[in-house]
């Protein structure tokens, strides 16, 4: 018969926790997800301890060489997660233990699980990171390959979901290509916050045991120590900050469904996405729904919750370590997963996505886009411009109440050139601000992008 793991911390009870209260407090079953970053903190840790003579080279040679065989056991899947372990950290010193003997108990000394984990957290969430960065450049590569390919498709450009003004196709997808950007670069600038090494800090006050934590930190890869001990135990920022990055950029790529969605239907016809990325239904042969986009803006929803739950988990505690801070893993790691596999299936699914041309231009042809021009036209001409927008308002609730077309009625009243105005290509051609959606334009902007996403 098994013999029970004994207790890290049982020498102060005289009874073994009720089976209902293990069950309830393990955190294995999902904490084990940190196993590489624990183990590669432990190495480090008996590296130090044995820098300042606590542990002996011998012996931290043994623990490394039992710790690399516990990986990779664990790597293959031979290894046999223990609920009466409580979580990753125990299981792996336990196993530990077994493996190697005495030189196992040494390891823990100078270390609280409280700095242990907050140290697993960083080094496994600065990995996550590097994967969320490249995920979101694919996305990017992605829709500025789509805008390139048609970059000189004209489309209405929407507010309130109505037609506004024409832009390029192109000028739309680098827009999204914007918005990941700005995602990138808060993505980007959080890593700098999982460069500090908490490790040294015990469970709240350090230890009175010398250490040299600058030592283990560069053991790691880490630049940093933290500051203060009780500061780097209770410290979750850096798990808010990814959860809020990604609920951002989550937000980024349901407005992008969003688009996809409404722009593949009949009604709009603007893009047909690739069968591989759509459905059917059980019931309706014809249909092809685009369920794809769809789980991606509904998965939007769960990466705001996991925010808001470790946010709320978060606001009550007092410092340091509490138990409570065991629930930042699942929504941290629920969040990393949910915003790798939106980015990744949106990047794959834009590259099996066509334009309708014929569409787009049907739809961009509608000269009423262009009412604005007719009253920068009037402007020019030394119009003030609220006379201008009331006149041309006022054209505009004649030619729908008259069915005559706006600029039919513009060249009646203003003269040919106002006719003019509607020619939607050069109206494009004009607009040639910084930011604007002209053709040069477009095409600059897909050049500088594609030299940044090489």
């Amino acid at each position: 018969m098994k013999k029970p793991a004994q207790r890290t911390w049982g020498g102060r009870f005289s009874a073994a926790p009720a089976e209902a209260v293990k069950a309830f407090t393990e955190s294995v079953s999902f904490d084990w997800r940190l196993y590489k970053h624990d183990i590669a903190g432990s190495i480090a840790h008996a590296k130090g301890l044995a820098k300042v003579g606590l542990l002996t080279k011998a012996e931290a040679a043994k623990i490394e060489r039992g710790l690399r065989a516990i990986e990779r056991e664990i790597g293959s899947g031979k290894f046999h997660w223990d609920r009466d372990c409580e979580d990753v950290h125990m299981n792996i010193e336990t196993a530990l233990v077994r493996k190697i003997g005495g030189a196992g108990k040494k390891l823990h000394t100078a270390r609280s699980r409280n700095d242990q984990v907050a140290t697993d957290v960083r080094l496994w969430l600065r990995e996550e990171v590097v994967r969320v960065l490249q995920a979101i450049r694919m996305l990017q590569q992605s829709l500025v390959a789509l805008a390139e390919n048609n970059v000189d498709v004209v489309m209405p450009g929407y507010t309130h979901l109505q037609r506004a003004q024409p832009v390029l196709f192109g000028h739309a997808m680098l827009a999204y290509a914007e918005m990941f950007e700005r995602d990138h670069g808060r993505f980007a600038w959080s890593l700098l916050s999982l460069f500090r090494c908490p490790l040294g800090s015990g469970a709240l006050a350090g230890t009175t045991l010398k250490l040299d934590r600058a030592y283990v930190a560069r053991q790691l890869g880490l630049a940093l120590v933290t500051e203060n001990s009780m500061d780097a135990v209770s410290d979750r920022d850096f798990v808010v900050a990814f959860l809020s990055n990604a609920a951002i950029c989550g937000m980024h790529l349901s407005r992008l469904a969003e688009d996809l969605i409404l722009w593949s239907t009949a009604e709009f016809g603007f893009v047909a996405i690739g069968d591989a990325y759509t459905t059917g239904s059980s019931l309706m042969p014809q249909k092809k729904n685009p369920d794809v986009a769809e789980l991606v803006r509904g998965k939007t929803g769960r990466l705001y919750g996991n925010l808001v739950a470790v946010l709320t988990m978060l606001k009550g505690l007092p410092m340091t370590y509490n138990r409570d801070m065991q629930e930042d893993k699942q929504p941290l790691f629920n969040s990393a997963d949910t915003l790798l596999a939106s980015l990744r299936v949106m990047a794959d699914m834009l590259r099996y996505t066509k334009v309708n041309r014929a569409r787009c231009a049907a739809a961009a042809s509608d000269p009423m886009l262009l009412a604005t021009d007719l009253v920068d036209f009037l402007v020019k001409k030394g119009a003030p411009f609220r006379e201008a927008h009331h006149a041309v308002g006022k054209l505009v609730a004649e030619s729908e109440k008259a069915k005559i077309p706006l600029p039919k009625l513009a060249a009646r009243k203003y003269g040919a050139a106002a006719g003019n105005v509607f020619d939607v290509r050069r109206a494009l051609e004009a607009r040639t601000a910084i930011g604007a959606p002209s053709p040069k334009n477009v095409r600059a902007q897909i050049a500088r992008w594609n030299k940044l996403l090489k």
